[in-house]
């Protein structure tokens, strides 16, 4: 492939923009291919070249790059009638009914531009509501560049894990590991009074993409409920993309006091929401006094790019159609690895997947088929990634450098490390399944 034009870009680039990027996660080594247009399930770049897209801007486009007819109607006339006014709109109080009449644990709906947003907006008012400091998160968790959750360490000595935070918001965050029950139960026993809120994804979904083991996230609400905090599910990456229209939680049964939103919520636009009981999200201002605001929220090109979205999903059985293409991905890739390399793990979940290149040989044949689902009956199941830490253990090395290029050069965009989630879109077929996994066969 040549890559002369994306090359010349990323020269200029570099010169007005910190390492060429306006994303940490776009700088591929050496550099970046820069994408001219999307075509349905592909992105064509600066060069002409053309690549089956499975990362899909992260998550958001559950649709693909060629959006059907009414939402591009949707966004073209808002967009007409002005980009915003300082004012609020009908379409964003429908998509917000949208969102409370779908998803279970939802009553009330606060717009914001980002997931970051929407989590900085849900622990502060988790820590509002409660009048507590402390907060639990997963170890390896990503909920935005947000100075609560950026940090590492174990339990309660933990540290920022990035310079410019101040070493005071770390004494606030507990750490615990994804899955491990014991561990947040002693958390609780020892600090449970402090403790504003548990902050977790369902599906661990930019740390790889783990699985909670049976009745961990009951073992997380009971705590909640027995010590007065509360339980708040990031649901940027699942919502609306796992479990369908009652995301995540309502694949799981668990209903939390909190939900974040981001991506598809906002059809491919900036967005962010927080989500919750009426008692709860009513402490946001002007209704309490837990501040939150933003000049741009409830955009009104973004909730009618949301709304539209959402609308065609549930009206075009979308969810039931990508869902089937991610089954048919991990089908196909856990027969690939079982042949060329048994020792590594496919994930994933409806319309999400991934292979973690871990270390471990499986030790027989494997029982969930499309993708781990931490079954204790079957015989790999000591061997799959339990939680960020056993992720880490992979061979990350491999999978960028080695992996990806490969893959990259069979004509297949992947998200170019072994963490975030690859996904599939309506806009996918299963000729473009095929024609991944046999790039993945030379790959591998």
């Amino acid at each position: 492939m040549n890559h002369e034009r994306s090359r010349e870009l990323y020269d200029r680039a570099l010169s007005v923009a910190p390492g060429g990027v306006n994303s940490s996660v776009r700088a591929i080594q050496p550099y970046p291919f820069f994408v001219e247009k999307g075509d349905g399930g592909h992105v064509i770049d600066a060069d002409g070249n053309r690549y089956l897209d499975f990362v899909m801007g992260y998550g958001p486009l559950l649709l693909g790059h060629d959006l059907p007819e009414q939402v591009q109607s949707a966004i073209q006339q808002r967009a007409a009638e002005g980009p915003m006014y300082g004012a609020p709109t009908e379409v964003e109080v429908e998509l917000a009914e949208f969102v409370a009449r779908h998803v279970p644990s939802v009553e009330m709906v606060r717009f914001v531009n980002s997931g970051t947003e929407a989590t900085v907006s849900a622990v502060r008012l988790a820590r509002g509501y409660t009048g507590r400091d402390k907060i639990v998160i997963m170890q390896g968790s990503y909920h935005g560049a947000q100075e609560s959750t950026l940090v590492e360490g174990e339990g309660t000595h933990t540290s920022p894990s990035s310079p410019g935070i101040p070493e005071s918001f770390a004494e606030h965050t507990i750490t615990v590991p994804f899955n491990d029950e014991e561990y947040v139960e002693a958390v609780f026993e020892e600090h449970g009074d402090e403790i504003a809120a548990v902050l977790t994804e369902p599906i661990l979904g930019n740390h790889g993409i783990v699985h909670p083991v049976e009745g961990y996230h009951d073992t997380l609400r009971d705590l909640c409920d027995d010590y007065g905090s509360l339980l708040i599910f990031d649901e940027v990456i699942t919502g609306f993309r796992v479990g369908g229209p009652q995301c995540a939680q309502g694949k799981f049964g668990i209903e939390p006091d909190v939900t974040t939103f981001g991506k598809i919520v906002g059809g491919g636009f900036p967005v962010g929401a927080i989500g919750g009981r009426s008692e709860i999200i009513e402490q946001f201002t002007p209704a309490g006094e837990v501040f939150q605001s933003g000049t741009f929220s409830g955009h009104p090109v973004t909730m009618a790019a949301g709304l539209e979205t959402l609308r065609y999903a549930a009206e075009n059985d979308v969810w039931a159609q990508v869902n089937d293409l991610g089954a048919q991905m991990r089908e196909g890739l856990t027969d690939i690895v079982a042949n060329r390399a048994p020792e590594y793990t496919v994930v994933g979940s409806d319309s999400m997947f991934k292979v973690i290149f871990t270390r471990d040989g499986a030790s027989g044949e494997n029982h969930c088929g499309s993708g781990c689902r931490q079954r204790e009956s079957c015989p790999s199941y000591d061997a799959c990634p339990k939680n960020g830490a056993d992720v880490d253990r992979a061979e990350t090395e491999r999978w960028e450098r080695l992996f990806w290029p490969a893959m990259k050069e069979e004509g297949v965009f992947l998200t170019p490390n072994q963490f975030e989630s690859q996904f599939v879109s309506a806009a996918h077929t299963e000729e473009d399944i095929e024609e991944a996994l046999e790039a993945y066969k030379e790959a591998l």
